[in-house]
């Protein structure tokens, strides 16, 4: 549960919820990003375990199906054992051409959204498959993959930029993060800034620390192509090209709903929900920057994500309301309004602390949002299916 990216507040929670299923509700848990501490009775003997790597998305469903399984009594502890061995052992189910294409696929819908120019999607499309190539070397090089931020933030800027500097592109600093997107830790900061809200100071400072240095290799490797470039400072400017009708923003979500579903490995039988989960997201981030802000418009996108997961679990409990929320973090682009903040920052097109609060002001938004979503829907599943669970929040390890 900690390998599918889920904040270590609703691990102890789902945790617990087992423990006192199985008979132990003085189950103890300490969940952290990297790993776990967890005792069976209070004062008992405790064991510690690392999490695994980062799971795909349909690892992370198979991961919330055993756990389903195991309360309602469909699979025993031995069984389940053996079930989540073989999901951190499996493999893709498309094959590798599809997997390859889901990444230009999706870079091409999130410039739908952002950045919705013709030559623009080109470039993203071309981004993408450099990032994707720089991906796959870096699994077998171990100092790529440490600066793989910074070598892909500089590639795609040399090709971005690169394209602007001889006319082919307008809006070249929005073009660079549809390639980016994937790789950008938008997620990472909006989760440890909920962790943070929840209480858990260790995982969410420890989380939003690394997201941050992230954020700013991605955005020195973006400094470094623009300085080799001579890019003039009009070229940073957030800039939006508006060459395509009302009809990019449908087609960019459902884009964005193929690439990820080839992308994570999902099931083609989940596409609809994932995809009505996206435009309620995007549907709230647009009506709340209508009546207010952006700041505003993050936390209504982050509402109707997280509520509407929820809703989607609750009806379906095979599906898990972690993978049918994260894609949505792809929209709310928190990291890359992050990456535009930090090059601004270095670039002088605006002030350390004016574009430092604007983000973390849109990022606490989308945390709080995910947090208001979050309490709505437990609220709601304690109603429907209400299950005794310790309160966690007040054991001795647990603060």
């Amino acid at each position: 549960m900690i390998a599918t990216g889920q904040p270590v507040h609703e691990v102890e929670e789902d945790l617990a919820e087992v423990g006192v299923h199985f008979g132990y509700p003085d189950i103890q848990i300490a969940a952290g990003p990297t790993g776990l501490m967890l005792s069976l009775t209070d004062g008992g003997p405790s064991t510690v375990r690392s999490a695994r790597e980062s799971l795909r998305l349909d690892q992370s469903a198979s991961v919330r199906l055993i756990r389903h399984q195991l309360l309602v009594g469909e699979i025993t502890p031995a069984l389940a054992r053996q079930r989540l061995s073989a999901v951190a052992a499996s493999k893709t189910r498309y094959p590798t051409w599809a997997v390859r294409l889901a990444w230009p696929l999706l870079a091409v819908g999130i410039a739908l959204i952002l950045q919705p120019g013709w030559a623009n999607l080109a470039t993203a499309a071309v981004g993408a498959v450099v990032v994707l190539v720089l991906v796959q070397l870096a699994e077998h090089t171990q100092m790529l993959r440490t600066l793989l931020p910074t070598v892909a933030a500089f590639a795609v800027s040399l090709v971005v930029f690169g394209a602007a500097n001889v006319g082919l592109i307008d809006g070249p600093l929005r073009t660079v993060l549809p390639p980016l997107a994937v790789l950008l830790p938008g997620a990472l900061v909006v989760t440890g800034m909920s962790e943070l809200a929840a209480g858990h100071m260790q995982a969410g400072s420890g989380r939003l620390i690394y997201g941050l240095v992230q954020l700013g290799l991605f955005a020195l490797g973006l400094l470094a192509a623009t300085k080799l470039l001579r890019v003039p400072p009009t070229m940073l400017l957030n800039e939006r090209v508006e060459q395509l009708g009302w009809w990019a923003a449908p087609v960019g979500l459902l884009l964005i709903g193929f690439g990820i579903c080839f992308m994570g490995g999902l099931p083609l039988r989940m596409q609809g929900w994932v995809l009505l989960v996206l435009t309620a997201a995007f549907g709230a981030q647009l009506a709340g920057q209508h009546l207010g802000s952006v700041g505003l418009g993050g936390f209504l996108g982050a509402i109707a994500a997280s509520l509407g997961a929820t809703l989607v679990e609750l009806r379906r409990p095979e599906l898990p309301r972690l993978v049918l929320f994260l894609p949505a973090f792809w929209l709310l682009v928190p990291g890359s309004l992050g990456l535009v903040g930090a090059t601004q920052i270095a670039t002088g097109q605006a002030s350390a602390s004016q574009a430092t609060l604007i983000v973390l002001g849109i990022v606490s938004s989308i945390a709080l949002g995910l947090l208001v979503g979050s309490s709505l829907g437990q609220s709601l599943r304690q109603r429907l299916h209400p299950r005794p669970i310790p309160d966690v929040a007040h054991t001795p390890w647990v603060r």
